[in-house]
């Protein structure tokens, strides 16, 4: 019996001084007799981890993924607008993320989906409250944000939206139900933007309409006391021609006082409309020569009476072109705030997944098997090696853990 225990001891625990020469290196035999002789320590271990990653995982509720995808409409400038400036009170619900004038269709729309006006109503609809068991809604918004993951395709636009639930049926319904709530928010912000602008539309088109006609008396006023005048047909053009670019001026000034109370003074599209007014103001300063607002355009040798003419016709002109291209801008506010259909096209309709997604039991059990397999290993070998430690380095083991209280109630 002692024959054979020491032929087990690999090598028995000596001095260093005693021992004198030094340690050999260990070889690949050295690794195999280790593990040979701890086998049933490693086994257990892994046995063990197996065992209780297979009981863990058959735990584990099945996770089911529905998917939709929506595919933005081309850029409507006047939704576009109006879903940005009413964005700008919603983007603080959503933590603060703004959007910039930039943005497009699809990115703007991922920032909607993401926002607490949708996802208020869907957390209300299927009571995520008591499904998620969430005592406090902000916990609701977080565990939402992380079962739901909603993306715009780099290339294509298309916005995908992903839900995961542990109902198959309830997934399909809440990803369904994004795209129902983006269509009601979408609708409701494009209402509100262009009732707005309707509103200021209408107002800036009465006072036109007033001024047209004013215009109009002031003008058969004038040939009812002074007769019939007639003027160069060089005249008639270039007042035509003044009448119809001041007209398109006033109706730009008027679009882009619209834009100053959506946007800021830097964002494109203003910067965009005031570079076409400057333009605008230009070509009439050349056209009518002065560049003054009372400047009259060349028309010869014209008598004053004739000048005279040549005002009040040309403000009537002004006048009503302006009215005509505000009639315009009107009737698109008023046809863009009766819309009510969803600016998007649904590509691809939710459907009940008929397989779990998730958990994946089987590569859980092998990876915490395995992982185990290789920590048993490792504690075999440190086993092993406090097993052969030598005489001196025991004593300082010890030594040192003796020390490890103090070391801790000292704080150090």
């Amino acid at each position: 019996m002692q024959h054979y225990t020491e032929a087990n001891n690999l090598e028995p625990r000596t001095s260093n001084i005693e021992q004198g020469s030094p340690r050999r290196v260990p070889s690949l035999f050295d690794f195999v007799q280790v593990i040979v002789k701890r086998s049933r320590m490693v086994f257990l271990i892994t046995l063990a981890a197996a065992v209780i990653s297979l009981v863990y995982s058959l735990f584990l509720p099945n996770v089911y993924t529905a998917k939709t995808a929506i595919l933005p409409a081309q850029e409507d400038k006047g939704m576009m607008s109006a879903m940005m400036t009413q964005l700008g009170g919603l983007a603080n619900l959503a933590g603060g993320a703004g959007v910039s004038i930039g943005t497009s269709a699809a990115d703007l729309y991922v920032s909607l989906l993401k926002n607490e006006a949708v996802k208020d109503p869907i957390i209300d609809r299927f009571k995520l409250m008591e499904v998620y068991k969430s005592k406090y809604r902000a916990d609701a918004y977080k565990t939402l944000d992380r079962n739901a993951v909603i993306v715009a395709g780099k290339k294509d636009g298309i916005i995908t939206i992903t839900v995961d639930d542990k109902d198959p049926k309830r997934a399909a319904e809440m990803a369904d139900a994004y795209v129902e709530e983006l269509g009601k928010l979408t609708i409701r912000l494009n209402v509100s933007g262009a009732g707005q602008n309707r509103s200021f539309l209408e107002e800036r088109l009465g006072k036109a309409k007033a001024d047209l006609a004013k215009a109009e008396e002031n003008l058969k006023a004038f040939q009812a006391k002074n007769k019939a005048i007639q003027v160069s047909a060089q005249a008639e053009a270039t007042i035509k021609g003044v009448a119809e670019m001041k007209a398109q001026l006033a109706a730009q000034e008027v679009q882009l006082a619209t834009y100053r109370r959506q946007f800021t003074d830097t964002s494109q599209e203003v910067k965009n409309l005031t570079t076409s007014v400057r333009n605008l103001k230009t070509q009439l300063a050349k056209l009518e020569g002065g560049g003054g607002n009372d400047a009259i355009p060349s028309v010869g040798a014209v008598p004053a009476i004739g000048q005279e003419y040549v005002r009040l016709m040309r403000e009537f002109k002004i006048q009503e072109s302006l009215v005509e291209l505000l009639t315009k801008q009107y009737e698109m506010a008023s046809i863009s705030e009766a819309k009510d259909v969803a600016p998007f096209q649904v590509v691809l309709k939710a459907r009940v997944p008929e397989r779990k997604s998730r958990p994946a039991r089987a590569l859980i059990v092998i990876s915490v098997t395995f992982a185990a397999f290789l920590f048993s290993l490792l504690l075999a070998f440190a086993r092993e090696n406090f097993a052969r430690m030598s005489e001196d380095d025991l004593e300082r083991w010890k030594s040192l853990r003796a020390r490890l209280p103090f070391l801790w109630d000292t704080g150090r």
